[in-house]
């Protein structure tokens, strides 16, 4: 076999990836949206993002972005992408099992034990079927960034078993997992819209939440919550999603060049996000928040609590789904 005409071609196609100048890029304006604030880990993969896209098309091609919901909730926000008013946005992956219901198995409770074990999952071929329903509903997946793992957060008393829990309002993500979750854990699970939920902590319509620690940190729940415990209970990966309708009129070039950007975003959010966990803890204790942490003989009480979430929700989110996460996961901890 002749390797120089193969090895010329490869350089070819990176040549061109890389030069955008020498594709036909056109000048297009894309509308980028997410729920949390500047200065969050997920704003931060955005900024990146937005750059490599400028850099790569020459400055032809413009993300421009739209942190702090100020285009809506994700589920608002989910339904512009659909409808193509808004270009792009990122999220948690299982905000869209609303509509395609397999991507519930992210918010199963205690799935993945380290984010290393989520990247393996969602970077493979179950996160690849996952993003290969997408299309039928007029959306395109780009790849999964990270949010982190939940932790619980209330106004009034320390929670340190699953008795401490009974009969708190805990805002929970607009998701059926989550909701059963923390109803199955004798909470008051109420839904709302991320960008209600400073207000609904502040007036006291809820008495609690559950966020990553960024989260925590960036929209200042620290100002209006004196309890955190470190449960860990979920971990958020974040599906990067296209309107389709705008994908659609892209060339080959340009679908090349925004899906590369968004993979290199996605490791470099991805570090920012672990490397900034323990200042964003340290940050809360200096806040004055009391910070429980779970032996691991509470922690046993609240995975065993939650159980029945699994069983509940197998059959509704797909049994082939569930069982293939399940097993990757058991080949990754050496079939324990």
């Amino acid at each position: 076999m002749k390797l120089a005409p193969l090895l010329a071609g490869a350089v070819s196609l990176v040549t061109l990836l890389g030069s955008p100048a020498l594709a036909e890029i056109q000048e297009r304006t894309i509308k980028f949206a997410a729920a949390n604030s500047k200065g969050h880990p997920q704003v931060t993969g955005m900024e990146r993002f937005a750059e490599l896209v400028s850099q790569r098309s020459g400055g032809k091609i413009t993300v421009k972005l739209f942190p702090g919901g100020t285009l809506g909730g994700d589920v608002q926000t989910l339904a512009s992408v659909q409808g193509g008013t808004v270009e792009m946005s990122v999220m948690n992956a299982g905000i869209l099992s609303g509509t395609v219901k397999e991507f519930g198995v992210v918010d199963l409770p205690f799935l993945f034990a380290t984010p290393q074990e989520a990247d393996a999952v969602m970077d493979g071929p179950i996160g690849t079927q996952l993003m290969e329903r997408l299309p039928a509903q007029r959306l395109v997946g780009l790849g999964f960034w990270e949010l982190g793992f939940r932790h619980l957060t209330n106004e009034r008393r320390p929670v340190n078993t699953v008795e401490d829990v009974r009969g708190l309002k805990i805002r929970v993500v607009q998701s059926a997992v989550p909701v059963s979750t923390f109803n199955t854990l004798g909470a008051n699970a109420v839904p709302l819209p991320y960008p209600e939920l400073y207000s609904a902590l502040e007036t006291g319509t809820v008495d609690g939440q559950e966020n990553p620690l960024a989260n925590i940190v960036n929209a200042k729940f620290t100002e209006v919550q004196k309890y955190l415990t470190l449960t860990g209970h979920q971990y958020n990966p974040q599906i990067v999603i296209v309107s389709k309708a705008f994908w659609d009129r892209l060339d080959a070039d340009e679908q090349a060049l925004l899906q590369a950007a968004a993979t290199e975003a996605r490791d470099y959010q991805r570090q920012v996000s672990r490397d900034a966990s323990d200042g964003f803890l340290a940050e809360i204790r200096k806040s004055g928040m009391e910070v429980v942490e779970l032996s691991p003989e509470q922690l046993q009480g609240f995975r065993d609590a939650v159980e029945p979430v699994v069983a509940e929700f197998r059959d509704q989110i797909g049994a082939e789904t569930v069982d293939a996460v399940m097993n990757q996961l058991k080949t990754l901890r050496g079939g324990q």
